[in-house]
């Protein structure tokens, strides 16, 4: 499975990342793109290892209005529905 994973965040690109957040109806700035983008990048393997571990509220201040409301329920949907899984 990690395998699947690892393949998958090799191809990631920024474009993929901002189409998700806009299907999830979040409308990143340049800046909010590169920070996710490049934090997923780093710290995929770590978080699946202990998705536990991972506090998303320390980075509320690093979002604009409300999209860390926004991505923090995203996160929150995916990680109760995925975190059994590892």
């Amino acid at each position: 499975m990690f395998n699947i994973i690892e393949r998958y965040i090799n191809k990631l690109t920024k474009e993929d990342v901002n189409n998700f957040a806009i299907k999830k109806n979040i409308v990143l700035s340049d800046d909010e793109l590169d920070l996710i983008y490049t934090f997923v990048k780093k710290n995929y393997k770590t978080i699946l290892k202990n998705p536990s571990i991972f506090n998303i509220d320390r980075f509320e201040n690093k979002f604009h209005g409300d999209n860390f409301v926004k991505i923090k329920k995203v996160y929150n949907e995916y990680f109760s529905k995925y975190s059994k899984m590892f």
